[in-house]
């Protein structure tokens, strides 16, 4: 028979809560009996839980909502050290919990290294709608707290604060920010009593607020992170039954892919979300097309790739003749995918011009995506050989250089000083380097 390991987990939470043993089973039974399942535990049983011993299902989530009483936060089975009971409620209890943990261990700057680590998969499991879809029962536990539309309110509210910092400054500072929002409040809205509707605009306002901290994950180049991230995003989307963010965290999880250079991926994702989004709007659809013919090129489907870009100008035209759209797919984001269908199928010279116009068009809020698509542009208009031009380009990424956060930023301007060394004989080169030391990081120029 294996020996049972200590619940080390249990042993640190217990420590926290400052009960002893006899406390601590004396909450549990409180629980109990609020619940409709009468306890009688003392302060062996407690001994035993610590020693290893697997209490059942229903007395795991007793034990659970006495520590969250007394710490003043949610505690996921994982973080005292117990299995999720595998019944018909836990899969979708799993979806919660899972955002709790992923969200506490992105707030904690000491787990930077752990989050690192993990490496964006081909091979990770995209739920289809039809496999998310329906679960939103499953996801409400039935405590006693209740919400209305004033908390859902506050929860995009709150998403759309954290969007335009992100915009403004990079997702670096934001994102531990939007963690933390997700651990501490709206967990707990998502396990709370709600009529139906208040309940789906609810899952769907947080599964909004999971994709944004996942491509803020993408900013820093967290890639497995971010997976996790867009995965739990469309469990709650699918248990929202709302198509909208199913259909963008999966045209998300395309861009992410594309970037990485996973162009079948990239085109696999890019496909599901067209699939995923019959009734689009023209923008949505000039988006999905964009995306499409990004990943389209990447894999050498020049066909393809075109029709699709040809797809999204056309959708452009009819979302522009309905009025300006802030904050979504626009003219310039379209000149982007115009500008790296170009480059993939090897036109640098029209991949260049469509950058520019992508820059010229673009909204002066977005500072963190114009450093890092201002950096892009210069790399390229070098790899034409215009020197002077690509400095020039750069030197008005270093303008707004300084007031971002960002890891994509970060690259470009690491890659910018290992594409100079060799010209450093030009003035202009020799200008621009010099300028970049004393504003970027030492860890950049070496």
């Amino acid at each position: 028979m294996a020996k049972r390991e200590p619940n080390v987990a249990l042993g640190r939470l217990l420590a926290e809560s400052r009960w002893t043993h006899r406390q601590f089973a004396r909450a549990v039974n409180r629980v109990g009996t609020e619940t409709g399942t009468p306890l009688r535990y003392d302060e062996s049983a407690v001994s035993h839980w610590l020693s290893g011993t697997v209490p059942r299902g229903a007395v795991r989530a007793c034990i659970l909502e006495a520590l969250a009483r007394r710490l003043g936060r949610p505690v996921t089975h994982g973080e005292a050290g117990l299995p999720v009971p595998r019944d018909r409620s836990s899969a979708a209890a799993d979806t919660v919990e899972g955002v709790i943990d992923l969200g506490r261990l992105d707030m904690d700057p000491s787990r930077r290294s752990v989050l690192g680590a993990g490496l964006f998969s081909v091979a990770v499991t995209v739920p289809g709608w039809p496999d998310v879809v329906g679960r939103a029962d499953a996801v409400q536990s039935g405590r006693a707290t209740r919400i209305g539309m004033n908390e859902v309110d506050m929860v995009i509210a709150m998403t759309e604060r954290v969007s335009e910092l992100d915009d403004e400054s990079g997702g670096r500072h934001a994102r531990p920010m939007a963690a933390s929002f997700m651990v501490n409040t709206v967990a707990s809205y998502l396990r709370a009593d709600a009529p139906e509707d208040v309940r789906k605009s609810m899952l769907s306002a947080a599964s909004d607020l999971l994709y944004l901290t996942g491509y803020m994950a993408v900013d820093e180049g967290l890639h497995g992170l971010a997976q996790r991230y867009y995965v739990k995003a469309l469990e709650l989307a699918g248990a929202a039954e709302d198509h909208l963010t199913y259909c963008t965290t999966l045209r998300g999880m395309s861009v992410q892919a594309v970037d990485l250079r996973h162009g079948a991926k990239a085109m696999e994702l890019a496909d599901a979300a067209a699939a995923a989004s019959p009734m689009a709007g023209p923008r949505m659809l000039a988006f999905l097309s964009g995306q499409q013919a990004h990943a389209a090129a990447q894999t050498g489907d020049r066909t393809g790739a075109l029709r699709y870009i040809r797809e999204a100008e056309a959708a452009m035209d009819r979302a522009e003749s309905r009025g300006k759209a802030f904050g979504s797919y626009d003219p310039s984001s379209l000149n982007y995918h115009v500008s790296q269908v170009r480059y993939e199928l090897g036109d640098r010279s029209g991949a260049v011009e469509a950058m520019q116009q992508a820059d010229r068009l673009r909204p002066s809020v977005y500072q963190r995506t114009r450093v890092h698509r201002r950096g892009l542009l210069a790399e390229r208009q070098l790899e034409l050989g215009h020197l002077e031009a690509a400095c020039t380009t750069w030197h008005q990424a270093l303008d707004d250089y300084p007031k971002v956060q960002s890891g994509r930023a970060d690259d470009r301007v690491k890659s910018m000083f290992g594409l100079l060394r060799p010209h450093l004989k030009n003035a202009a080169a020799r200008d621009l380097y010099e300028r970049a030391r004393t504003i970027a990081p030492p860890s950049l120029v070496a």
